[in-house]
């Protein structure tokens, strides 16, 4: 039989962290002579996991650069199985390239290009029914109290085409920063100075000294004379990318490339945190209880950076390193022992 004893937020994310495959919480209490499933559930319905929270565990690792990246995306966490489970909606997933059930996630990290370091340091989720905010929302919150309230150095902002609008472009440039990202390839612009009519930014004909030192160009829609630099960034021959940029003194395709380059750690951080966290194996239906599971994953993250930067290891080694020392203990001292007939 259980003892009561009540599950803390410790308890449920050693959980996650230690656990490789099942993160449910009948999972949970097979595993514990504490804990019930009922006390579990009682746990995350009844605490309150907010962004700010992660900040907290996270600041003290940051290693500050006034050359670091602000870089912002969303992640889609896969619920096409579900539905009861509140916060699931029909969204675009980037990494299916399609429509699917699923709970968005804005994230912003952090990145030291001098170090190769990256952080976790915001998040919001997506809830326009609940909040009223957009994507786009989320993400100037998030930008705005980086610099007010995190007081956080960086250089520029690093974002998808999808955040690449007019008044986000425009907001980055109100705060004395930099920004690089992708147009879609459909973006409307020109570089004729005015006297051709604006077509879309995969028409411009490119001589041989821009695709090397990039072109100015004036986005449809953007106030004045306003201008941005655009370089054309070969990726593969499937791939081309439009990266604009408002650092008017970049001449360098190549350094435009490396920049972008570093736009991928959003990336690996949601790879990352889906694969080892149990990020979207919540089969709980509660908002709360979701959003103290999300909210608890992404702690879980944080301490396994944490543990292989003072390890000097991958966060995949120090997760499975844990079946390692299962193995060698039971090859030590078997549970169950082989035998002949």
């Amino acid at each position: 039989m259980k003892t009561k004893k009540r599950v803390t937020r410790l308890d449920y994310c050693q959980y996650l962290l230690v656990s490789q495959i099942n993160y449910t919480l009948t999972n949970f209490a097979e595993h514990t002579e504490s804990f019930s499933h009922d006390t579990a559930n009682r746990y995350l319905a009844g605490d309150e996991i907010r962004p700010r929270l992660v900040w907290e565990n996270v600041q003290k690792q940051v290693v500050r650069s006034p050359y670091a990246f602000l870089t912002f995306d969303d992640t889609v966490i896969d619920k096409h199985f579900s539905k009861n489970i509140e916060l699931v909606r029909s969204q675009y997933s980037g990494n299916e390239h399609k429509v699917i059930k699923g709970i968005g996630v804005v994230t912003c990290v952090y990145v030291n290009p001098q170090t190769d370091q990256f952080w976790i340091i915001d998040y919001r989720i997506y809830d326009p029914d609940g909040d009223g905010k957009t994507k786009l929302d989320h993400m100037k919150d998030m930008l705005l109290n980086c610099v007010h309230q995190k007081k956080l150095p960086f250089w520029a902002v690093l974002m998808d085409s999808w955040y690449a609008t007019k008044k986000m472009m425009l907001q980055i440039e109100k705060l004395d920063k930099i920004y690089y990202c992708p147009l879609k390839s459909n973006r409307q612009v020109d570089d004729s100075g005015g006297s051709e009519p604006y077509q879309r930014v995969d028409n411009l004909q490119w001589t041989k000294a821009e695709e090397e030192k990039g072109k100015l160009i004036k986005i449809k829609g953007f106030p004045g004379a306003k201008k941005v630099k655009l370089f054309r960034v070969v990726l593969s021959t499937q791939r081309t990318d439009y990266i604009v940029t408002n650092e008017m003194e970049q001449d360098n395709v190549e350094v435009v490339r490396d920049v972008c380059g570093f736009r991928w750690k959003i990336e690996q951080f949601h790879r990352e945190t889906k694969q080892l966290t149990g990020l979207e194996n919540c089969q709980c239906r509660k908002e709360r209880i979701v959003r103290n599971h999300i909210g608890c994953a992404i702690l879980v993250w944080v301490r396994l950076k944490e543990v292989a930067f003072d390890t000097q290891r991958t966060v995949y080694q120090v997760k499975h390193d844990l079946l390692s020392d299962y193995l060698r203990q039971q090859l030590k001292s078997p549970t169950v022992q082989m035998k002949f007939a």
